[in-house]
């Protein structure tokens, strides 16, 4: 097999929408601002885009994977330190495309129902911090990527009754 050329590096960083919202950033979620009109220039209508979730120390490590196939789960996060999930139609993000401004990461409880078939968006297990970074995969593997976000700390819970259940 030919080697694959290395992805692009988009310039684009991913980081929380500056506004203040309700819920922006909790004790297992955050949100993102969504990525518009970033892979325009090179996705096609078959390829996906994934988000890859990662411990900040251990962002440098992360290897993007080769096919769908390699992708990490979110049930790995604990021993692998990263996860894929989020998997969107790249014309999700196009420039034309009409969608909601924001990502929320970590936003899925029903995650360990699906036994690993579906790419899981579960709740964030600590506070972090996080980087997270968008990859443009088409069929033969990765094609772009995005900056490494800078380190995303969730919020800590007080442990006392502030925090409703």
């Amino acid at each position: 097999l030919p080697a694959c050329p290395p992805p692009a590096l988009l310039p684009y960083v991913p980081h929380m929408p500056p506004a203040a919202l309700p819920g922006k950033l909790t004790a297992t979620t955050f949100a993102l601002e969504r990525p518009c009109c970033v892979f325009d220039p090179h996705a096609n209508a078959s390829d996906t885009v994934w988000l890859v979730v990662a411990f900040a120390n251990a962002s440098a490590a992360f290897r993007n994977p080769p096919s769908r196939a390699d992708v990490p789960p979110y049930e790995r996060l604990p021993t692998a330190h990263s996860y894929m999930t989020l998997e969107t139609a790249a014309a999700a993000y196009a420039c034309s495309a009409p969608s909601p401004a924001v990502l929320r990461v970590g936003g899925d409880t029903a995650c360990g129902d699906q036994c690993g078939r579906d790419p899981c968006n579960g709740p964030l297990p600590s506070p972090g911090p996080y980087r997270v970074k968008f990859l443009l995969m088409g069929c033969h593997g990765p094609k772009a990527e995005t900056r490494w976000s800078d380190p995303i700390l969730l919020r800590r819970g007080t442990g006392g009754t502030a925090v409703p259940p």
